[in-house]
């Protein structure tokens, strides 16, 4: 059974993925996410946290990206909010959350999850703790307040890493 939901969802990122895989092969973890309809709310936050030029680096970075309908579920105003100037510092703490140094793709975290006796600790960018897991045969992050996000796309390569999509925001301490 589980590797039949593994396989339902491989097709389903392969069914996701396939349109941009050319446009993939020269784009960085910023381009992945300004091409996709589905993270234009990520986009004008990462711009308003000023990490555009960081995250074009060389990383190599693995990004967990929320989409539109992750930010959606944040308390009423908090998107508006964190976009304001005087919030830069705090919106860039959130958004470097969402970021591992290094290259992980879908199987490598797999693989530290079963190493991992059923879950891993990735550190982040901004030095806080996510933890993955393997729920009903999908990853899920769970963040050090206990809010989880399920992976639902993996695997978006781009010249400086790789992005996995996430259905809600995780936070920080």
């Amino acid at each position: 059974m589980k590797l039949i939901n593994r396989l339902v969802l491989f097709l389903a990122v392969a069914s996701f993925t396939a349109g941009t895989v050319s446009a993939q092969t020269k784009a960085d973890v910023v381009d992945i996410a300004i091409s996709s309809k589905a993270h234009t709310t990520l986009v004008a936050a990462v711009k308003a946290a000023g990490l555009v030029e960081t995250l074009k680096g060389a990383g190599p970075f693995t990004v967990f990206a929320p989409t539109n309908d992750a930010f959606e579920k944040l308390p009423a105003g908090t998107v508006e909010t964190l976009l304001k100037p005087e919030n830069k510092a705090m919106l860039a703490g959130i958004l470097t959350y969402h970021v591992v140094a290094g290259k992980l793709d879908a199987k490598a975290v797999l693989a530290a999850i079963k190493n991992g006796g059923g879950e891993v600790v990735l550190t982040t960018v901004a030095g806080g703790k996510l933890t993955a897991s393997l729920e009903n045969g999908k990853v899920i992050l769970t963040d050090e307040k206990g809010g989880k996000a399920t992976v639902t796309a993996t695997d978006l390569k781009g010249t400086n890493g790789i992005v996995h999509v996430i259905d809600s925001v995780l936070l920080p301490k």
